[in-house]
């Protein structure tokens, strides 16, 4: 074994453990990056219409790609606990049936979620102004389900392989394609929301492809593509164990819908811009978290598998200090250049950039304890806890931000809207804190 090859049966020092999650905490960032360079061409080579369009309707295309993140986090868990207990043949039949259902749920969520693209963006509170976008951009980003599913399912799952460094550069090849032809559809052709929207489905098409070339060709890893038949009690169990990854999908954005109502209601057509600004950077700032927790998962069920408690301890205690000190960093970070946020997006609208920076104000401070729920929710994933897992996420996403945005402006005025994610992350750090000392004896972390 090369000494800078690092396998998930390996003692993780801080450094060693930095260093294997890195490439998970890159990649995400950078997904959320050239997800958000879409947002930056429309704002400004569009208007504001089409800006808040494509806003309304991300919850929707978001609930369907969801589906991959739900079966990457699940049969990820499943198979490195296989891979622990020695089973290489069973946790390769695994990984490949779990890339073959996401095959078959991709192309019938991608039927569906066209079919359903116009009623959808009506439910949302789309207007007739911005119906039309709506539904272009919605059509076209859904007709690639199938790969952004697949993208998502690999992202985990070459993690498993102990191939993070190829995950990253998937990802930065997928971006940089996406970012190249937003400026060549949008910026140059002028193809407007259209344009945005074939070029992530592209990018996605690559960042999908590449991975499933290197796994059904012989590679240096344990996971290799085959030939498999569909098991109906591991899918289910993946999906049940994966099924907080969905349901944090969802529930988000089923919050982000929440949000745009009461949003439309309190500021209008601004207040749905805003929110999608804010939403935008919370991307890049959360995959930070999403990644290390991608990343660390492996671990945690490779060692849950082998029974080495001593290991999970190890990894869990660090994992929470650097949950902790990125919190502190990234809520230190948001306050200082929230200003420079708002004006790459907004700042060609006075009032809507006055907006925008108010808002960051009173959102930032939830990155502070957002990185330790996001992690826990992984643990639990990790440890093949579906229930545990999907309980954090749900209440949450879902519950404590819905009752947030609904609630606190009835209390504080409309900009206890801007608090709600706030107020949400810390009633979620006191539940997550009691699912973690609750179950210490029955997993021995």
């Amino acid at each position: 074994m090369k000494k800078d090859v690092i396998q998930l049966s390996d003692h993780f020092t801080l450094k060693r453990l930095l260093k294997f999650v890195l490439p998970p905490i890159i990649m995400m960032i950078f997904t959320s990056i050239y997800c958000v360079v879409d947002g930056i061409f429309v704002s400004n080579y569009t208007n504001k219409t089409a800006f808040a369009a494509i806003n309304l309707v991300m919850p929707f295309i978001m609930i369907l790609g969801g589906m991959g993140f739900m079966i990457g986090a699940g049969g990820t868990a499943l198979v490195t606990k296989i891979m622990g207990e020695g089973d290489m043949q069973k946790a390769n039949r695994y990984f490949s049936m779990m890339i073959f259902f996401t095959v078959i749920l991709g192309a019938v969520l991608t039927a569906l979620g066209i079919i359903f693209i116009r009623p959808i963006s009506v439910l949302l509170g789309a207007t007739a102004e911005m119906m039309k976008y709506c539904v272009i951009y919605g059509i076209i980003v859904i007709a690639f389900t199938l790969p952004f599913m697949l993208q998502n399912v690999f992202h985990s799952f070459l993690i498993a392989a102990e191939k993070p460094r190829l995950g990253l550069l998937v990802t930065v090849i997928a971006g940089v394609t996406n970012m190249f032809l937003d400026f060549l559809f949008v910026g140059v052709f002028r193809w407007e929301v259209a344009g945005a929207a074939i070029a992530t489905g592209i990018s996605q098409m690559v960042g999908a492809a590449i991975p499933f070339i290197f796994f059904v060709m012989p590679n240096s890893s344990p996971l290799r593509l085959k030939l498999a038949k569909l098991e109906f009690k591991p899918i289910l169990q993946a999906c049940w164990n994966g099924s907080s990854e969905l349901m944090s999908n969802i529930s988000s954005s089923v919050v982000g819908i929440v949000y745009n109502v009461q949003l439309l209601k309190y500021y209008g057509e601004d207040g749905v811009s805003a929110y999608g600004v804010l939403m935008y950077v919370n991307f890049i700032f959360v995959a930070t978290f999403i990644g290390y927790s991608i990343g660390s998962a492996p671990i945690i069920g490779y060692n849950y598998g082998a029974q080495n408690h001593d290991e999970m301890h190890n990894v869990l205690k660090k994992s929470i200090t650097i949950m902790g000190v990125l919190g502190v960093a990234m809520t230190i970070f948001a306050l200082t250049c929230s200003p420079l946020f708002a004006k790459v997006f907004v700042g060609s609208y006075p009032d809507l950039y006055a907006l925008t920076c108010k808002a960051f104000v009173y959102s930032s401070f939830a990155f502070m304890l957002a990185g330790f729920n996001i992690y826990m929710s992984s643990f639990f994933t990790a440890l093949n806890n579906g229930g545990i897992s999907a309980a954090i996420s749900f209440m949450r996403t879902l519950v404590f931000q819905c009752a947030s945005v609904i609630v606190l402006p009835l209390i504080i005025g409309k900009d206890g809207i801007w608090l709600a994610v706030t107020l949400a992350e810390v009633f979620a750090f006191v539940l997550s804190l009691i699912f973690l000392l609750a179950n210490r004896k029955k997993y021995n972390y």
